[in-house]
């Protein structure tokens, strides 16, 4: 007879307390008997999972105490005789032949232990961490009405900033209105003077004359002058082209962004610690229909031979960039506004425009990611053994940058605030890269949800990720529309949280919502040829960059 089962027959069944055990239900954590077995898997409102005894895979390890002689085992047993806790394998050596053996943990003295493990863990651990939780929230508390009170002090006091400006407006319109009333009048006055001037004139001529035929006097008459001549000649008449006023419509929406940004509330929990975090979010506007038929609005002819890259700087204004070293700002006229040459005399890489305003392009040769202001170019970020792809600018004022690394075969997302690393977005949930390792262009946008979105031309493929770098979904094309391989060349978001995406030789846009869901693709060639570089503005009007024709198209999809 095998040692353990010679224990085992020392141990009684859990429901009748009379026959050995030979069973166990892992569901249940209870020992059964060979007759109680039955009785047992009769309660079908479980799914039981009965195992013979010895080989049962308890969940409660951590109640057992690791064996002193047998360390990758767990004392299960306690043998009375000896007064120590024992295992499988101790069972099995001569040293315990024949000695009575009890559940361990329905020995007392065991039990015992457990409850001053657990004291002492409460006491000296988890007590006092629960204790400065409640006292960091308790500090939080405090600092909470000051925080909402300075952002109700700032948000009042912009609004009265934009009342001041708007009253000052309106009063100097007004002022305009009454100077213009005032000339006008001046103008009326000026000519009905004239005009009963040469009526009081006519008038007196009327009266000479008559004077003239009823007095006979050859004297008088032939004194006369006419003056009808001048009479007929009639004064010039003032035209007056009246002032109109046409009031701008109000857009809600470019309001609310011209006004200020007020960042949503997000609460969230971190799975490893306590914390409360509040990333900046927007709330997404009313939902707007897609157009069956998207309709083009205008056309910029850059003069390019090669157009990669565009970007807004206003609803007016574009940053675009072709195959050399300039940068160039453009009117939607078609207008050369402002021309910027980088600092190193390489061709630019990504470019992207911040929230105040100012150019952002990085540049491959460098390694570098460089900022405009008032035409100075200054490097914010040098890279030590990675490339820069594209640079986008966040809502919060970060700067996301796309990277890869010939020596390291690898590639990855980076967050900087300023010249700082913050963050590191380079692996899924089970270790695998989550971009391709190759040198081909990748693309980056942020979204209104604050999801990072990565086109990844080596792979094929969009990558979707969260705030957080967890991966949320990746998009490979539909093959319904693709004549071939699915190439992305450019990607943007729009305000309603959608994601456009440029298949530069298929002279498509696929259109996907925030999760992934492909809504509609723009594959008309009369409308644009070989799209590349994407960006949307306020309006949500797309402005497409077309890579041979070096135009530059303006679309109406919403």
């Amino acid at each position: 007879m095998d040692p353990l089962d010679r224990a085992q027959v020392l141990l009684l069944c859990d429901l009748c307390q009379t026959a050995a055990l030979q069973s166990h239900c892992e569901l249940c954590q209870i020992n059964l008997c060979k007759a109680c077995v039955g009785e047992h898997l009769s309660d079908s409102s479980k799914r039981h999972k009965v195992v013979p005894y010895k080989n049962r895979t308890s969940t409660h390890n951590a109640n057992y105490p690791k064996c002193p002689n047998h360390t990758q085992r767990h004392c299960e047993l306690y043998c009375e005789k000896c007064d120590i806790p024992v295992c499988s394998t101790c069972i099995s050596s001569d040293k315990h032949h024949g000695h009575k053996f009890t559940d361990i943990l329905q020995n007392p003295r065991f039990i015992q232990e457990i409850l001053n493990k657990d004291l002492t863990e409460l006491e000296k651990r988890i007590y006092p961490t629960y204790e400065e939780i409640a006292s960091d929230l308790n500090s939080e508390k405090v600092n909470f009405e000051k925080h909402y009170e300075k952002l109700t002090t700032a948000v009042t006091k912009q609004g009265e900033d934009w009342h001041r400006e708007i009253n000052i407006v309106v009063n100097k319109q007004k002022s305009e209105i009454d100077e213009m009333k005032t000339k006008h009048l001046a103008a009326l006055n000026k000519q009905e003077n004239e005009i009963k001037q040469i009526t009081s004139d006519v008038t007196q001529c009327i009266f000479d004359l008559k004077k003239i035929l009823y007095s006979n006097d050859i004297s008088l008459t032939s004194a006369y002058k006419s003056r009808n001549a001048e009479f007929r000649s009639l004064p010039p008449k003032v035209n007056v082209l009246l002032p109109s006023f046409s009031p701008h419509q109000i857009n809600t929406e470019q309001f609310y962004q011209m006004f200020g940004f007020l960042s949503s509330l997000s609460i969230t929990t971190e799975e490893h610690g306590y914390t409360m975090k509040t990333p900046e979010a927007v709330s997404c506007p009313p939902v707007k229909p897609l157009l069956d038929e998207p309709e083009l609005i205008t056309t910029i002819d850059t003069g390019y031979n090669k157009l990669y890259s565009v970007t807004c700087l206003s609803d007016e204004e574009i940053w675009i960039r072709g195959g050399d070293k300039i940068i160039n700002l453009y009117n939607l006229q078609g207008k050369l506004l402002k021309s910027i040459q980088t600092q190193s005399g390489n061709t630019p890489r990504g470019i992207a425009v911040t929230r105040s305003g100012d150019l952002v392009y990085t540049d491959p040769v460098t390694r570098t990611v460089n900022i405009v202001k008032n035409k100075q170019i200054q490097e914010v970020i040098r890279l030590q053994g990675w490339t820069p792809h594209c640079v986008c600018c966040t809502s919060s004022g970060d700067l996301l940058v796309i990277m890869d690394s010939n020596d390291k075969g690898q590639s990855k997302v980076v967050r900087f605030s300023r010249s700082t690393e913050k963050q590191t977005i380079q692996f899924d949930s089970e270790g695998k890269p989550l971009y391709s390792s190759n040198t081909h262009s990748k693309y980056i946008t942020e979204n209104r949800n604050l999801d990072i979105c990565v086109a990844d031309r080596g792979a094929s493929q969009v990558v979707v990720v969260n705030q957080a770098g967890k991966l949320r979904f990746r998009y490979t094309g539909r093959y319904s529309t693709n004549k071939g391989s699915f190439y992305p060349c450019g990607i943007t978001t729009d305000n309603q949280g959608q994601i456009l995406l440029s298949e530069c030789y298929n002279h498509c846009i696929h259109i996907l919502d925030q999760d992934g869901q492909f809504l509609l693709d723009i594959n008309n060639v009369t409308l644009m040829y070989y799209p590349s570089g994407l960006c949307v503005d306020t309006r949500d009007n797309l402005l497409v960059a077309e890579y041979y024709s070096g135009k530059v198209k303006k679309i109406k999809y919403m």
